[in-house]
């Protein structure tokens, strides 16, 4: 229990990806809700799916990323020791 060795994502790929991915989930839930407000359904609705758009794209960049060495025990990452 609570051994760091397994690394759980603790990387800057992982950290990119979720945090790309957060303000693509805060873009599509503040639009979600400006969609339900009147007069601007076809605003919201577009800037939904941009919100949903770019959390796809933060996964790809996660992954490509991981590719490039940034994911847990990649080339690029210095090993600390711990």
């Amino acid at each position: 229990m609570g051994d760091e060795t397994i690394g759980h994502g603790n990387s800057p790929a992982a950290w990119t990806c979720v945090l790309v991915m957060l303000a693509g989930a805060a873009v599509a839930s503040f639009a979600y809700i400006l969609a339900s407000t009147e007069g601007n359904h076809d605003l919201g609705t577009l800037l939904f799916w941009a919100g949903i758009a770019v959390m796809f794209v933060g996964l790809i960049i996660g992954g490509v990323m991981r590719k490039l060495g940034y994911g847990v025990g990649g080339s690029k990452l210095k090993s600390h020791g711990h």
